[in-house]
């Protein structure tokens, strides 16, 4: 395999290799691909708990019906209340 890169990157290998923490850019690139793929795994967990999270809180509480008229009369209700009151 033959990958190309910037020259930012290149150098990036080559400080690590020079820093002597890996002993080849091979070694880099390996270590980046796998801190790649366990920050996916993490990101699929968090997705996947979110979900779970989501469906959990929408069983848990009783639907409520959506009357658009009605939601307009409390605003107008807390207006009047507000400018009354002088706020």
């Amino acid at each position: 395999m033959n990958i190309n890169l910037t020259p930012q990157l290149k150098q990036m290998v080559r400080a690590k290799v020079a820093s002597g923490m890996y002993t080849s850019a091979s070694e880099v690139v390996r270590e980046a691909l796998r801190l790649m793929n366990e920050k996916d795994q993490l990101h699929a967990a968090r997705l996947k708990r979110l979900c779970h999270d989501i469906q959990e809180g929408g069983e848990s509480v009783e639907a409520i019906p959506w009357d658009p008229a009605e939601i307009k009369r409390m605003a107008r209700t807390r207006r009047l209340a507000k400018s009354s009151s002088g706020v």
